[in-house]
């Protein structure tokens, strides 16, 4: 399937009603891609969305509470790897941009060739010191659990890690497709990475004993095979020119790369330890049975917060085009519309959290429980997290990120002892930390919107423009 085939510019394209083809078709043409990609990603989205719910009941009847949330901090853990692309897949996306805004095909060829080179050299060191440092570690310490499952977690974590390094490297078709401002095709294979993922535990639901092991490799393995079929089609057709080529690599570009990559190397860090030390928090302080309400509920909360990102993700790179060609006109309409999108998930944020109690109900049924001001708390952290994305894409898109680089390093510091203290010496249990992630993002809220107007106006001087 190529890209013209998915493009809202299809067959289905002609049947829509006409207020919506015309909504589609006006304006700039800079928000005329991005509408029909916000368009076609709600379709995807609301099918990933679906999958992925249809997903936890089936686990849950499969394996239960507790190795459910073995496996969600596990994952959670293997996930902090992802630092290691030291920032070069937002760097490429950046720069991959403005190569194609500038018309220098050949250099977004390079940065793409080298990027995938340099992935590879790091993740083959990478997974040469796991294989050296794995026998070493305790995972039935790390994980809270009872000893007799070490040998299935030695065998699973070998398998997840192996996978998950392959991952690592060829997710970067995804980056390049976004990166050229088409992110609703890059939907469509998390819809079908997550439709295989269903499928496959499905069949094993009817065929096997619940077991970790297997449930672990196939959410492991399906992303994978999605990623190699996609990238072997993609680049053999719609991105042919941009192929990754040895002919191509050129390490003096990674400097050009890593300009950009190194702050956002430290932003991933600190993403890393604001939103996915959650699991091992819980797992250590409560046990790994109190993850699963706490993912539930996350879960749940997730939706404003992705549809939100399907608004905003063909921004960042919209921004990066309009900011080089300093468009600053599309750049200040385009945010103001997003403040008020914000506001409606304000309002859904709320929708959803009266009604709840009642949607667990029917979605999990009594096998798990969650308290509502857990349900409050995972409501504020949308409202806070969505509202941060808003600057947070348009400051990534221009490059002005060392000012984000600086708080978000405050965060990541403030993250987990406030977060423990909360959950541990005030008792609020799971609960206190989603709160304390809640006050780690506070001062990107104030920060974020102060330097975005400064840039727009044009008088952003030092840290506020760099």
């Amino acid at each position: 399937m190529t890209i013209k085939n998915i493009q809202i510019k299809s067959a289905v394209y002609n049947f829509l009603p006409y207020k919506i083809k015309k909504f589609l078709s006006s304006g700039h043409s800079r928000s005329i891609r991005a509408k029909k990609n916000i368009f076609a990603s709600f379709g995807l989205k609301g099918i990933s969305i679906l999958v992925s719910f249809l997903l936890v009941p089936l686990v849950l009847n499969y394996i239960d509470i507790t190795k459910y949330g073995i496996w969600l901090t596990l994952s959670s853990i293997i996930g902090w790897f992802g630092f290691f692309d030291i920032g070069l897949g937002n760097g490429l996306r950046n720069k991959f941009a403005e190569a194609i805004a500038k018309g220098q095909k050949e250099l977004a060829r390079i940065y793409v060739s080298t990027t995938y080179a340099i992935l590879f050299i790091i993740i083959g060191i990478v997974y040469f010191l796991f294989l050296i440092i794995n026998p070493l570690l305790n995972w039935t310490k790390i994980l809270n659990t009872p000893v007799d499952m070490g040998n299935e977690l030695s065998k699973l974590i070998i398998i997840v890690f192996t996978f998950f390094c392959i991952k690592f490297i060829f997710k970067l078709i995804g980056i390049v497709i976004v990166a050229d401002q088409k992110p609703a095709i890059n939907d469509s294979l998390n819809v079908i990475a997550n439709f295989l993922s269903l499928l496959i535990i499905f069949i094993l639901t009817k065929t096997t004993n619940g077991s970790l092991l297997y449930l672990g490799t196939t959410l492991s393995v399906a992303p994978v095979i999605v990623l190699l079929i996609a990238s072997f089609v993609f680049y053999n057709k719609d991105y042919n020119y941009y192929k990754p080529s040895f002919k191509y690599v050129d390490f003096k570009y990674f400097k050009s790369l890593e300009s950009l990559g190194v702050k956002f190397f430290i932003l991933q860090i600190a993403c890393i330890v604001i939103f996915a030390t959650d699991n091992i928090i819980i797992t250590q302080i409560l046990g790994p049975a109190e993850v699963t309400p706490y993912n539930i509920a996350f879960k749940y909360f997730s939706i404003p917060i992705m549809a939100f990102t399907i608004i905003i993700t063909p921004f960042w790179s919209a921004f990066t085009e309009a900011y080089t060609k300093n468009d600053m006109h599309w750049i200040k309409n385009s945010i103001q519309k997003l403040i008020k999108i914000w506001i409606m998930v304000v309002v859904g944020v709320i929708v959803l959290l009266v009604i709840s109690n009642q949607f667990y109900l029917i979605w999990v049924g009594y096998k798990v429980q969650v308290p509502f001001l857990l349900s409050a708390f995972m409501g504020l952290y949308a409202i806070i997290s969505t509202w941060n994305n808003i600057f947070a894409y348009f400051i990534n898109g221009v490059g002005k990120i060392k000012l984000q680089m600086y708080y978000g390093i405050i965060a990541m510091v403030v993250n987990i002892p406030i977060s423990i203290f909360f959950a541990k010496n005030l008792g609020m249990g799971s609960t206190g930390v989603i709160l304390g992630t809640c006050c780690s993002l506070i001062i990107g809220s104030f920060f974020g919107p102060i330097q975005t107007i400064k840039i727009i106006k044009g008088n952003a001087k030092g840290i506020w423009n760099n």
